[in-house]
Formats: C-alpha cells, structure tokens, sequence
C-alpha cells in the first residue's frame, strides 16, 4: 500500500519532513486506519531535547508534515478521487497550533494520528495527536492550505 507521501509530484517532494527525495529529511509515511490517518515515527538519538526525551521541534514538524499530507488525502477523498489523479492537491501549511501535555520518551516509536476537522474550499483543518505507549504526548492543529497548480514550478 502507497503512503500518501509516495504520490506527491516529485518536484514537491523536497520537504525536510515528509519529501521523499530529501535524503536528510525525516521522509514520514502516512496512512488511512478508517477515518484517522497514522504515521509512525522512530527518533533518532540526535532528536534528544535533554537526555531521554525528545525535542520538541520534531514533534512540531512531525505535527505538521502528518497533518498536510492528512489534508491532502481528506482533500481527495471528499472529491471521490483516486490520489494518483490530477490535477495533484498539494498543501502547505497556514497555521501551527501544538500543545505540549507530556515529556516525550526517546527509544519509543512515536505514532501520529490525524482526524479531520473541517474542509472548507482550499483548506483542510487537522486535528493531530503524538502518542507514544498509548500515552498522548502532544496535540497539534494545522489550517493546511492548497496550493495552487503553479507552485513549485
């Protein structure tokens, strides 16, 4: 099964977070699991805050490149369409809104689960939530906005 990632165009597929052709970025995959989208994510030792918990910055753009991709596949599925069809639904980020509730443990495998919030025209609200162990350590809610045919080119 394709992640939603592996459709993105690949002249915008160079995002440090989710593009699969940036060798140094964290390359996230993301799934449907029924109404909720889930990406897992394992931290390397150099995503350290202060020894045994994870930086923050990562949960943020973990947050952020789960919830875009989210909105791009929310997108499509509201329009009954395949997401290999074009025009390709791209988007980038609004806004950022997290919420950190709890320290993050290094050496656990960190799942991000995403639900819809609204679609309106060209934007997507995500709902996202970091759980490690079954635990929630962050909540996040980005307004994902879609880009227009021409950007990136």
């Amino acid at each position: 099964m394709k992640a939603f990632q592996d459709y993105y165009p690949e002249n915008l597929a160079h995002c440090y977070g989710c593009g699969s052709v940036n060798q140094h970025g964290h390359q996230i995959k993301t799934f449907w699991e029924g109404d909720e989208s889930v990406t897992r994510f394992m931290p390397e030792p150099f995503h350290t805050a202060i020894p045994g918990f994870v930086y923050g910055g990562l949960l943020a753009s973990l947050i952020d490149c789960h919830s875009t991709g989210t909105a791009a596949a929310a997108m499509y599925r509201s329009q009954g369409r395949e997401m290999d069809s074009l025009p390709a639904l791209r988007f980038v980020t609004g806004s950022l809104f997290v919420s950190y509730l709890k320290p993050t443990p290094m050496g656990k495998e960190l799942e991000i689960r995403g639900r819809v919030k609204e679609i309106k025209g060209r934007k997507v609200v995500i709902e996202s939530s970091v759980i490690v162990d079954g635990v929630v350590t962050a909540t996040g809610e980005v307004v994902s906005i879609q880009m227009p045919d021409n950007f990136g080119d």
